[in-house]
């Protein structure tokens, strides 16, 4: 079978062998590997723009908010936490243009490209980890949203204050109030979901920008208040000086690249849009390192300022809007923030359980049902009382995530180091014995084995925290899992290749 270099043209069918719509489907795919949503793009057009914008929906939420500015409550310089964060962040634009490449230039979504180092079947194992773990963040991420829009409908209309509480009116942990501002938020991201990709495109891009005026104009107003001199970038005291900072600034880098593991993985359900690398490449560079330090920068800005004029540190920036003392200026803030929270819960835990969870049946499953599925699912687990359990969403999150460092690991090493970016994209939706991905019955044992022994060995400092040094270790699980399956996929998997060459 004649090998094609994984480029744009190699993904392209003749006209005459591509059915209508969006996706080139040859009569030769199988229909228990292929639907419209899986199958190569026809066109791709998105421009560097819209990759920055997805970032920028990707960073700018309550949670991004909250989590930058929990670095500089680490007992850091602000010098030091600044170069802690250029550093991971430049580590996640490295890994997003390494998972972006295969994706962008064969045009199918992150579970399809998976076949190729996991098998045309085997490729579900990688696509359901992910979306279940997509699940858990979309239900987590709207309750968020859902709390700004309380905050809004509290202000305008004080009265609804008794529904507010769980005590009076409440159902599975959840108050009256809660659960209306939760229902329209699902019904919301449900809806832009529903439309589609171009809709989802112009809903990020839209998002991102939004949140910086508010953020602008939230960091003017304090100013305005408190003046530039109260302005003080370390959070918290400075704890660690010398030697002593760089065990903790080795754990700041490790949480942001931790922050971003889950949509770096998935990345390529979005770069299979781009219409070129360069492209994709030049939107991560902005909204990854120039796009993220802004961010943060702001966010120390606005937060560090909440002390002099509030008497306290508000690390929640719905609840700085909510301090202010107008109306009009709490329900823009409030929105906004809801919004974006909205956004990135659409591109960062809506669309990857959407392909994921379409490629496990694409008969039966569309793009737009595995979504749902996902949405249905993030209510059953009741998400408000997985975040207010920190102790438990640490745990299970933690664990879910020691296998996202050896997904990442065996992709790369399979598409880089054993198939020197090459891959037959015809052969990523057939059954056929003689299909290069076929392997084992569907399955290649490399990849399951080099993900289950990493897995295995990120796991030990997360379920055995007691022992010595597996607190400090628990927080490079990515690294460590991604690292050993690497590096034994390459030797595997390399092996297993040359037999089927």
């Amino acid at each position: 079978m004649t090998e094609l270099a994984a480029d744009r043209d190699t993904a392209v069918a003749p006209p005459s062998e591509a059915s209508t719509g969006p996706a080139l489907i040859k009569p030769g795919y199988d229909p228990r590997l292929t639907n419209q949503d899986l199958a190569p793009l026809r066109e791709q057009s998105w421009g560097w723009y819209n990759i920055f914008a997805f970032w920028m929906s990707d960073v700018h939420s309550v949670g991004g908010y909250v989590t930058a500015g929990s670095l500089f409550m680490l007992g850091l310089t602000s010098w030091q936490v600044l170069l802690a964060l250029l550093i991971g962040i430049v580590i996640v634009n490295v890994f997003c243009n390494l998972v972006a490449r295969p994706s962008q230039s064969t045009g199918v979504p992150y579970p399809v490209i998976c076949r190729a180092s996991f098998g045309v079947l085997g490729a579900n194992i990688p696509a359901i980890i992910r979306g279940l773990i997509a699940v858990a963040w979309y239900g987590i991420q709207t309750y968020l949203a859902s709390a700004a829009l309380n905050i809004v409908l509290l202000k305008l209309a004080p009265s609804l204050t008794p529904l507010a509480d769980v005590n009076q009116y409440g159902f599975a942990g959840l108050s009256a109030l809660g659960w209306a501002s939760f229902t329209v938020l699902w019904f919301l991201q449900a809806a832009v979901f529903w439309t589609g990709m171009e809709t989802i495109r112009k809903f990020i891009d839209f998002c991102g920008p939004a949140v910086y005026v508010v953020m602008f104009v939230l960091a003017g107003y304090l100013i305005y208040r408190a003046g530039w001199s109260a302005i003080d970038l370390n959070l918290g005291e400075v704890r660690y000086t010398g030697w002593a900072s760089v065990p903790v600034m080795l754990g700041a880098i490790a949480l942001v690249v931790s922050y971003f593991s889950g949509p770096m993985l998935n990345f390529g359900d979005f770069s299979r849009y781009g219409r070129s690398f360069d492209a994709v490449k030049r939107g991560n560079f902005l909204g990854l390192p120039v796009n993220f330090l802004m961010f943060s920068i702001l966010v120390v800005v606005t937060t560090s300022l909440t002390l002099p004029i509030f008497g306290e540190l508000i690390t929640d920036p719905v609840e700085t809007v909510a301090r202010i003392d107008s109306t009009f200026a709490i329900v823009l803030g409030a929105l906004t923030f809801a919004i974006a929270t909205v956004g990135i819960n659409i591109v960062a835990n809506f669309i990857s359980p959407a392909f994921d969870f379409s490629n496990a049946n694409p008969r039966k499953i569309s793009w737009r049902a595995g979504g749902m599925i996902a949405a249905v699912g993030s209510v059953l687990i009741t998400p408000w009382n997985l975040y207010n359990s920190p102790e438990v969403i640490h745990y299970t999150l933690e664990v879910l995530g020691a296998f996202i460092g050896p997904l990442f690991g065996v992709l790369i090493a399979d598409y880089y180091l054993v198939r020197k970016q090459r891959v037959v994209v015809d052969d990523l939706f057939t059954l056929e014995p003689t299909g290069r991905y076929h392997y084992r019955g569907g399955y290649h044992p490399p990849a399951i084995i080099a993900t289950v022994v990493a897995a295995a060995a990120a796991l030990v400092p997360v379920l055995w925290s007691t022992g010595p040094g597996m607190k400090t270790a628990a927080q490079y699980t990515w690294f460590i899992g991604m690292g050993i399956a690497l590096a034994l996929y390459a030797v595997i998997g390399r092996r297993a290749a040359s037999v089927v060459e």
